[in-house]
């Protein structure tokens, strides 16, 4: 406006009052527009978010604020090249550009598509009732079935992810009062929602309907094996366990028949200090029994993990 008023004095004292008036007309529109202009564009630039600021508000929200991480900087000095990650939750995302800003947009953008996707932004939908919200969430209804029906609650173990960083691929298995069902995802949470999803199946199938009714076989108690006086439990107790060449997965499985619990391996990804093969073997009894086993080969391991089992149930056994 000081300009203005400069270039208006000027006008006045060279050309006359009518010229510098016509002047004043003119460049008062010409400012007006420009002003206009700056105003009406400037908010535009505000409301505009980039990816970075949008998964920070997000991460607030859910309390799992993004943690980036630069892995990778090469190429040319006229032509660099970052690669940022981004973990949020369960999720982590990968992000490439030519300046460390740029990357951390891509690798955020990246997040915020695999959040969507798995419906963590839209969790408060307008107008969804809770009966809904409930129906969507197979882990909360299995939760709230086993709470219901008195039974052990669902148990949920992460058995295998493959897959690169911005790609991977999750294992969850479920089990529930000696059943199993499994389930894979992009994220654990999927793949706990899938593996909930088909235990809530397998029990609609188990009950022939909808409606689940399938009641789960008595739990053997760990201090009734004192009283057994079956066959199997009783060559058990006068019988060596050291005997080489001995198959006690199927001596395992033959006493689990007679009391009347089930037995589930679970074989571990990761080997041993020295290389060998190793697992878990789990009992439905009350309380849970679990042993751990060993062995150069997966068989082996299962094989040794029978071993160990049998020998928790001698000993008990043979309590008096």
């Amino acid at each position: 406006m000081i300009v203005f008023w400069a270039v208006f004095d000027l006008a006045d004292r060279i050309c006359g009052s009518r010229l510098s008036s016509m002047f004043a007309l003119c460049s008062i529109i010409i400012l007006t527009r420009c002003f206009r202009l700056r105003v009406t564009k400037a908010p535009q630039r505000c409301q505009e978010k980039t990816p970075v600021q949008i998964l920070h508000e997000h991460g607030i929200k859910t309390g799992s604020a993004p943690v980036y991480e630069l892995i990778q900087a090469d190429g040319d000095t006229h032509e660099p090249c970052f690669m940022f990650t981004v973990t949020i939750g369960d999720f982590t995302c990968n992000g490439r550009g030519s300046t460390k800003k740029a990357a951390k947009h891509e690798a955020a953008e990246a997040a915020l598509k695999l959040l969507k996707r798995d419906a963590q932004l839209n969790d408060q939908r307008d107008g969804l009732s809770p009966e809904a919200d409930d129906t969507s969430n197979p882990v909360g209804v299995l939760q709230e079935l086993a709470m219901q029906r008195v039974w052990c609650l669902p148990e949920y173990v992460v058995c295998m992810e493959t897959g690169p960083d911005h790609m991977k691929e999750f294992s969850v298995t479920c089990r529930l009062e000696g059943l199993e069902e499994s389930g894979s995802g992009s994220s654990k949470k999927l793949a706990r929602r899938a593996a909930a999803e088909r235990m809530l199946g397998k029990l609609q199938s188990l009950s022939g309907s909808p409606e689940i009714t399938w009641i789960p076989p008595s739990r053997v108690y760990v201090e009734s094996l004192r009283q057994s006086t079956g066959e199997k439990i009783s060559l058990l107790r006068r019988t060596p366990l050291s005997i080489p060449n001995t198959d006690y997965i199927q001596m395992l499985l033959e006493i689990s028949l007679e009391l009347g619990f089930q037995v589930t391996y679970v074989d571990i990804d990761e080997l041993t200090v020295n290389g060998q093969y190793q697992c878990l073997v789990e009992l439905s009894t009350r309380p849970v029994t679990v042993c751990h086993g060993t062995g150069m080969t997966s068989s082996n391991a299962h094989n040794t993990a029978a071993h160990n089992a049998l020998q928790y149930i001698k000993m008990v056994a043979s309590k008096h």
